[in-house]
């Protein structure tokens, strides 16, 4: 490998690594909303083939960070109002049917208690974006154990969307720490105890909140903490 590459990733699973890598630099803001992706430039600054990073960015198009035209360079999107407001009316949508369901059989799926004592010790140590990782991950495992490979695959392509503009307008810093821990918490308890409603009115609730703190954050950004 050349010895300037700006960024660098392991051998094993190169193209999964090479995804994780630049997915997380958008969420993050290290890549900005309008900022063009190359080939070219993914290559270049990660020392990879053309067909690996030309992989990565179609995954990413694929998963709503890039957005793409035909015959344009991909670039990172910034969701508008209504478009915000679109992508969580079809997240409440899936996630809500995901609740019911699990609260049917009472079925807390290991992953999202996993995930709810991640976000519960980030919200302890203050860490904004192992806060925001967890939050993806807690929603993702309730609706991946529902078992429904088709609802699971639905619920991917929104939670790209979704991770973005968590990343890009830092809502959760405009809320305490506890606050998405303990809204969590109220869903995993409803679905425990089988009660259908309440775990659809915690979620409906949980995700109300949500989307007013992004349509807030979008009329005044705060710029990331530097420590």
């Amino acid at each position: 490998m050349a010895n300037d590459a700006r960024f660098r990733v392991g051998p094993s699973s190169l193209t999964e690594a090479l995804y994780e890598s630049v997915r997380r630099r958008i969420v993050t803001g290290d890549i900005k909303a309008g900022e063009k992706l190359t080939e070219v430039r993914i290559a270049t600054e990660y020392d990879v083939a053309r067909p690996t990073a030309k992989a990565c960015l179609e995954r990413l198009v694929v998963g709503g960070l890039l957005r793409r035209s035909a015959h344009k360079t991909a670039v990172v999107p910034q969701l508008d109002d209504d478009e915000i407001r679109d992508l969580f009316f079809s997240r409440g949508t899936i996630e809500r049917a995901a609740v019911v369901s699990l609260a049917a059989t009472r079925t807390v799926p290991i992953e999202a208690e996993r995930a709810q004592t991640a976000i519960e010790l980030a919200a302890r140590d203050r860490t904004f974006e192992a806060q925001v990782e967890a939050d993806i991950a807690f929603h993702s495992a309730l609706v991946d154990g529902v078992g429904s490979q088709r609802l699971s695959r639905m619920h991917q392509i929104i939670l790209g969307e979704v991770h973005l503009t968590m990343g890009q307008y830092q809502a959760h810093r405009t809320t305490a720490p506890e606050t998405v821990a303990q809204k969590h918490a109220a869903i995993l308890d409803a679905i425990r105890t089988g009660d259908s409603a309440a775990a659809q009115a915690r979620l409906t609730e949980h995700l109300d909140h949500a989307r007013e703190r992004l349509l807030t954050a979008r009329l005044a950004p705060r710029e990331p903490d530097t420590v």
